[in-house]
């Protein structure tokens, strides 16, 4: 019998596979459970299908409910490829009938699978590739729920003390946070003074003297500055305090996963090539790893990572119109983000990067155009470095020959 095509629309409960021949004739369609003992009945229902000939998988899910199916799979040695959900549906237009069902697209993704040659290789990926994916998206999760608990913080102020508000950056000054646990009102502070306040700040874990006057200073003179009481203020003081206490354990939870990203990733064995790029420190360099799984063969070439992290413009063009290049619409946006803010910092503090960007912006480019071309550039330096495992050396300047 010829090779085989085996296609999976993966799903949380259940999966469904179809598997065709050459001809696209379908020998099996069945849906299974997402459990192990079932998995691995199916696949050994096709691999006695092929009668030892090669079978090609193929599934619409990367991560998710198909995890474990792809973890058997890998583990078996069998040939797998990854077809997006999305590409699953735009080819779905193509075949014959209006409807949709999972034995449809199944077939879908194995008659993709074969008559392509572009799909990803699904491979097994390191341990340490698969924690930091897991870490690092907690991390922007806690990230995220701490920039709304701040923005709720400052609105409920303005809504009752906006001298208060405007008198502190909550996102980054902890004393202010300190601050509030206690003290939300203009009454309350005004009654206790700068002088009793610095003194409450420095028992609350305000750690210089110096600063904790200078919040009081800051604050009391926020309380003088208003004496009229604002319907609602006892509630929304109680809000403010709640919110308050809220960030404090954010910034506690960031602090622990940002220790536990920083030690697995210096268990990656490439951890000391990436971070010797200027620009990329633990918490970059774990998002790298997290969105590329640390290997580089899976891309191909640094052209395929730099599609992949929206870095290299596709053309759009029509009739006459020509050289027209835009960013691509589907890119992994926190790849992009990594090699963004990398390339930022590289551009104040790499003389390298530096003179890039400088002669980016000569040729008229704006700011975020000239980041982005020396990410790209970056890009390809972090893969040749990769590679070759070796570290990041600048280039030392060449003389200038003495005139005669």
């Amino acid at each position: 019998m010829p090779e085989l095509w085996a296609g999976t629309d993966a799903g949380k409960a259940e999966h469904h596979c179809t598997v065709i021949d050459q001809d696209a004739t379908v020998l099996l369609s069945r849906r299974v459970p997402n459990g192990e003992s079932e998995l691995l009945q199916l696949l050994g229902d096709v691999l006695d299908l092929a009668d030892g000939e090669p079978v090609t998988w193929a599934v619409d899910l990367n991560a998710g409910g198909a995890a474990l199916w792809i973890t058997l799979l890998v583990s078996h040695g069998q040939k797998l490829l990854y077809l997006p959900g999305r590409s699953v549906h735009h080819a779905s237009g193509s075949y014959r009938g209006s409807g949709k069902t999972d034995a449809k697209d199944a077939f879908v993704i194995a008659d993709q699978a074969r008559m392509r040659r572009d799909l990803q290789t699904l491979h097994e990926t390191s341990e340490v590739a698969v924690d930091l994916k897991i870490l690092t998206a907690r991390r922007m999760d806690l990230s995220a729920d701490r920039t709304r608990a701040i923005n709720r913080l400052r609105s409920q102020m303005l809504e009752y003390f906006p001298a208060l508000e405007r008198a502190f950056d909550y996102s980054t000054s902890k004393t202010a946070l300190i601050l509030l646990t206690g003290y939300q009102t203009p009454a309350a502070l005004r009654r206790l003074g700068r002088a009793r306040l610095a003194t409450w700040l420095k028992n609350h874990g305000v750690r210089t003297i110096t600063v904790a006057k200078s919040a009081a200073d800051a604050a009391v003179t926020a309380a003088e500055a208003q004496f009229t009481t604002v319907p609602g203020e006892k509630t929304a003081a109680k809000m403010v305090h709640t919110l308050t206490r809220e960030v404090m354990v954010l910034d506690q939870e960031l602090a622990g996963i940002e220790a536990l990203i920083e030690g697995r990733f210096r268990e990656h064995p490439d951890a000391g090539v990436i971070t010797s790029m200027p620009g990329i420190g633990d918490m970059l360099g774990a998002e790298f790893i997290a969105a590329t799984g640390g290997d580089m063969a899976a891309f191909g070439s640094p052209d395929r990572l730099a599609g992949v992290a929206g870095l290299a413009p596709v053309p759009r063009d029509s009739d006459k119109v020509s050289g027209n290049l835009r960013r691509p619409r589907r890119y992994n946006r926190r790849l992009l983000r990594m090699f963004y803010l990398s390339a930022q910092v590289a551009s104040i503090h790499c003389p390298e990067s530096k003179r890039f960007y400088q002669r980016k912006r000569a040729e008229g480019k704006s700011h975020k155009q000239a980041i982005l071309a020396l990410a790209r550039r970056r890009l390809n330096v972090l893969w040749a470095l990769i590679r070759d495992h070796r570290a990041f050396e600048t280039s030392k300047p060449q003389p200038v020959a003495a005139a005669a």
